[in-house]
């Protein structure tokens, strides 16, 4: 059922038609049910109404009819500001981000104008109006989405800090009103589900989201009042997702993002596929050409291995709408990845090219990936691209950028990485795109296809190859470790146990000879960590982890690595204690 559809079902049984003359009907129908419903329900309704717009690709329509209400109305104003900020979101322009931004203030002043006036009272001691409580739960979320903007931007740990600090107002508010929700004297107003849904929303995306996070910055959040729960942050979102809501798409959104994203790029690629496909099939089957839908039922096919059915989604998504070009960027970006699995390396190129003229997320990582498919070709097959890979990495550094005023971890990475071909004679990269590729944790999703693995094991042992005939440079071990690392990888999801743990263990064995990637160390400490997992033997898993955890620090995307440890020790801890809970047999 649509937003819409869902609106349509509330009505008209009680107007006697017949009374109404032949042309008036439907104005006077709406004129009428309007009239008998409160501002806050009107509202609603609007708000439901253009989302069913946006969700069918209306972008612009859906703006429109938001803007000349957002003064007024807080959920106006909310909604408007909620698409703007998914916008900026897309296209990382940090234009787009300040409009959103600044957006997002104006509708924080919004709800502040509906708020009941301040009392040295908790919100749960409190009495309010309807209005009142939406107020508080708006406020509450205006300052949810504006923390959401700078967790994207940055990994650094310190704006993890900064960031929760500054949301605290938030995150209290949401518990206040999740103690009045369970509250017998709490009395259910006529929107009560949308009530509902969004205090779900917000407990939901604050518990799972710290969850997430890694022990030591839990634990200093914790001192302000903070606490996550992965589980119990998973469950609210999925009620919210349940409920015929307003904020029941934010609430689906949310848990397709951590089923399909952030479980593989901040964790262990432990998100439920199953489950997003299960929230995803009714939106796909209502708006089935819906850009948001058809970009996530890609990448659920992505992570499944399904790289040609995913390919064919990503093509639908960019076909089903030209209005707003960051649809297709997305699908650009992962396109060049299932390319990339399937190590067809021109087509890769062309998409990292495509991003690089039409997105400014990031130049400089863009014209690295380009650079790294071109290395993998000879030089021949170079020639119709009339671009040269030493060019493309020589300009990585030059067109570093910030966003926001912070600069990207995967930027700083290329950045690193290309720097080597700024000598008079510069040595190669051993196979750019495979280890841009494990910074991404691509080799779960090809992990699930013996036969786009056993293609990648090829590629590493012609990289090796390579390097046991090079003369020894100042790159040598560390070229040589990530060669291990990364065929270490593809063992281990071979099902070659023995031979996966050599690997992870020649790095170890080479640390103290790593010059320049230091990041090499503690990843494949977490690898070995994670095949000790596999094979249940949790207790050497998590000595593993915490050496990981504990002993290294200022290392090219440390931040990512530490979220991978903390999914990685959580998920060992919990095996552990589950086992230990089991009665013995007698």
């Amino acid at each position: 059922m649509s937003f819409l559809s869902w609106k349509r079902s509330m009505k008209r049984s009680e107007i006697q038609r017949h009374s109404i003359p032949e042309g008036k009907e439907a104005d006077i129908t709406t004129t009428t049910l309007r009239s008998q419903k409160s501002d806050l329900s009107v509202a609603l309704e609007d708000c439901m109404a253009t989302l069913d717009l946006f969700l069918s690709n209306e972008f612009d329509k859906a703006l429109t009819q938001l803007q000349s209400k957002t003064k007024e109305s807080m959920y106006h104003a909310l909604t408007y500001a909620t698409i703007l900020e998914m916008q900026a979101m897309m296209t990382f322009e940090p234009q787009d981000i300040l409009t959103a931004g600044n957006t997002m203030k104006e509708a924080q002043a919004v709800c502040q104008r509906f708020r009941k006036k301040s009392s040295f009272n908790s919100l749960a001691n409190r009495q309010f109006t309807e209005e009142e409580i939406h107020a508080e739960l708006c406020y509450a979320e205006c300052l949810l989405q504006r923390a959401a903007l700078t967790f994207l931007q940055d990994e650094n740990m310190i704006s993890f800090i900064k960031g929760g600090i500054k949301v605290r107002s938030s995150y209290q508010t949401y518990k206040d009103l999740h103690t009045i929700l369970q509250s017998p004297s709490y009395t259910q107003g006529e929107n009560h589900c949308h009530f509902e849904g969004g205090v779900k929303l917000g407990v939901g995306a604050f518990s799972l989201t710290l969850s997430m996070l890694p022990t030591r910055i839990l634990r200093l959040l914790e001192v302000v009042g903070f606490s996550g729960n992965k589980e119990y942050g998973l469950q609210h979102l999925q009620e919210g997702a349940d409920t015929h809501s307003f904020r029941a798409f934010l609430c689906t959104m949310l848990l397709l993002c951590y089923h399909t994203f952030m479980s593989f790029i901040l964790g262990t690629g432990e998100g439920d596929v199953e489950d997003a496909e299960k929230l995803l099939q009714p939106f796909l089957k209502q708006y089935p050409k819906g850009a948001i839908f058809l970009f996530f039922a890609g990448r659920i096919e992505e992570i499944r291995g399904n790289l040609d059915a995913a390919i064919v989604k990503f093509e639908e998504c960019c076909e089903a709408q030209q209005h707003w070009k960051q649809f297709h960027h997305m699908c650009y970006w992962e396109l060049m990845w299932c390319f990339t699995y399937k190590r067809q390396w021109k087509m890769a190129y062309f998409y990292a090219d495509l991003l690089s003229k039409e997105s400014a997320w990031s130049k400089a990582t863009y014209a690295y990936m380009k650079a790294a498919y071109l290395s993998m070709l000879s030089k021949e097959d170079c020639k119709p691209f009339a671009e040269s890979e030493m060019e493309l990495f020589r300009k990585v550094s030059g067109l570093k950028q910030k966003i926001a005023g912070k600069s990207l971890p995967t930027e700083k990475f290329a950045i690193r990485k290309a720097r080597r071909y700024l000598a008079e004679s510069p040595i190669a990269l051993p196979a750019p795109p495979l280890e841009m590729m494990y910074i991404w944790n691509g080799y779960t999703v090809i992990g699930k296809h013996r036969d786009l693995t056993e293609g990648m094991l090829k590629t590493l042992d012609e990289a090796q190859r390579r390097l046991e005939h090079n003369p020894t440079s100042d790159y040598t071990i560390d070229d040589q470790c990530l060669v291990s690392l990364l065929k270490g990888l593809c063992l281990k999801h071979l099902g070659y146990h023995e031979e996966a743990e050599h690997y992870f263990t020649l790095v170890l064995c080479n640390e103290t000879q790593i010059k320049y990637d230091h990041y090499l160390v503690p990843n494949a400490l977490l690898e070995h960590g994670l095949l000790c997992m596999e094979q249940g033997r949790m207790e050497e898993a998590i000595k593993l982890l915490e050496t990981a955890k504990q002993n290294y620090k200022n290392y090219s995307m440390e931040s990512r690595t530490h979220f991978r440890i903390q999914a990685a020790l959580l998920k060992a801890r919990s095996t552990m204690e589950n086992v230990h809970s089991v009665p013995s047999t007698p």
